[in-house]
């Protein structure tokens, strides 16, 4: 699920998830728990209790096969939910540990059957 109407501009396959994610925004001390709703190689989409703006540099922790991937990204879009307080958001990963990004690709084919 992307922007609503808008195509899809995908480079990187997606699939759905749902391990859990801290994430906090890069300054700030608070960390917010949510689980994602899907990931790639690219970036991750999840539901926030709070409107973050897009560009909006963060620190993410994603539990993924007993391990924490630690990357750091930046709000792409966030979309208000219809009926509810939540925003889902879409995060572009923009540093991501080798040897992190190489659990998560492993993840990904696991779960495309590839």
């Amino acid at each position: 699920m992307g922007i609503p109407n808008q195509p899809e501009n995908r480079v990187f396959p997606r699939v759905s998830c749902n391990s859990a994610i801290r994430f906090q925004v890069k300054g700030e001390q608070r960390f917010e728990n949510t689980a994602c709703n899907d990931i790639s190689e690219g970036g991750v989409r999840f539901t926030s209790g709070q409107f973050l703006p897009t560009s909006t540099a963060l620190q993410l922790e994603i539990n993924l096969f007993n391990r924490v991937l630690k990357p750091a990204g930046r709000v792409a879009w966030a979309v208000p939910l219809a009926h509810a307080y939540n925003h889902q958001l879409g995060i572009e990963f923009l540093e991501f540990d080798k040897t992190e990004r190489d659990i998560l690709r492993d993840f990904i084919i696991m779960r495309l059957g590839v």
